[in-house]
């Protein structure tokens, strides 16, 4: 991968400050202006990534096949994997217009593998909607998934040639990597156990790197050196972990009129997450026997609902992944903060890391 020499990470933040002391940056300002550059916060980058998103991006005909393919990008998601390349790109230098390529292509293959994940997991509904195989058909769906990850590459080859190598090596490692991590998925689906460490490792590859290298494509197209390329992707990776218990425990914990969904929903799945495999590990051999035959005999109501979250709190998992969160959290955070930029251009990031995390939602 290119980018600048390593020399200039480590001076970076010593150039920043002087930039402070000679009135040219100033720490007040919301958003941040440093040296004429306005550092955006999320929503604010977020409203201008969804007006550049929100266009027609196939062809009219054939419609059975294009109408599919646009149908769920028209439904608004919260954007957070683009919009997080477009501002690592920018904790390194204003926004360079190949990012707006780079996020729209990450939203696209994003979108793609939604669509192929609801055919295998057969989800009648995404975002409140119908999915885009109930709604077309499974052969439909199928190539309305491919060609959003055609449209993907052809946005990633709109970019300048001097990063379109870069860009690719890690778009193409991560595409590969989410493939692995949704195989392992459902591999995991037909073992009556799964360890906490194979369970970490298949978030980590299914959910997190797509969210890692939309930071590190991002700093690649601000001039960012390996270094500081690294520490994005695994501020992302981290993050990404910490955001998926804060998920698996508000589907068990949360308050249903905040969480937006009824409560319970992977324990009628029969989900394996963070609490369930924590809980095999540490629950005495009659709670064990319980879970396993609750597990088994697919009893889709409030009971197996209300029986499963008792024993997850007689383990005391709920605290345990509070304390898991945080621990990922941390990790994140301190990869962010070995990022050799200006402490005060990084405050976007950490302030979306502990939205994204203290949310109930």
């Amino acid at each position: 991968m290119t980018g600048r020499p390593l020399y200039f990470e480590t001076n970076l933040e010593k150039m920043e400050q002087d930039k402070i002391q000679h009135g040219t940056t100033s720490a007040n300002n919301n958003p941040v202006k440093n040296n004429g550059i306005n550092l955006h916060m999320f929503s604010e980058l977020s409203a201008q990534f969804e007006q550049y998103f929100n266009k027609r991006h196939f062809p009219a005909l054939p419609a059975t096949l294009y109408d599919a393919a646009q149908y769920l990008l028209t439904v608004k998601g919260k954007r957070i994997r683009p919009v997080m390349c477009l501002m690592s790109n920018e904790l390194f230098d204003q926004i360079n217009k190949d990012a707006w390529h780079v996020a729209t292509a990450i939203e696209l293959f994003h979108n793609f593998t939604l669509v192929h994940d609801d055919i295998m997991d057969k989800a009648p509904l995404r975002r409140n909607m119908p999915t885009v195989h109930t709604k077309y058909g499974e052969s439909t769906a199928l190539l309305a998934g491919d060609v959003m990850l055609v449209a993907a590459y052809e946005s990633i080859n709109k970019i300048d040639s001097a990063f379109i190598h870069s860009v690719l090596a890690i778009f193409n490692e991560t595409s590969k990597k989410v493939c692995e991590g949704q195989q392992l998925d459902i591999d995991f689906e037909k073992m009556s156990s799964v360890s906490f460490e194979d369970y970490e490792n298949m978030i980590g590859l299914k959910t997190s790197v797509l969210l890692a290298a939309s930071m590190q494509m991002g700093a690649v197209l601000g001039g960012a050196g390996l270094g500081n390329q690294q520490h994005l992707y695994e501020f992302g990776k981290n993050l990404g972990l910490a955001f998926q218990v804060q998920d698996d425990y508000l589907d068990a914990f949360g308050n249903p009129e905040k969480f937006g969904k009824k409560t319970g929903g992977d324990i009628l799945a029969n989900k394996k997450t963070f609490l369930l495999i924590e809980t095999m590990n540490k629950c005495s051999a009659s709670h064990k026997k319980e879970l396993m035959e609750l597990m088994q005999h697919q009893h889709n109501d409030d009971n197996k609902i209300d029986k499963v979250i008792g024993i997850y709190k007689s383990c005391k998992v709920d605290e345990w992944a509070k304390e898991l969160k945080q621990k990922y959290m941390a990790k994140a955070l301190m990869h962010l903060d070995d990022v050799a930029v200006l402490s005060l251009r990084k405050k976007p990031l950490e302030q979306l890391a502990h939205y994204l995390l203290d949310r109930e939602s």
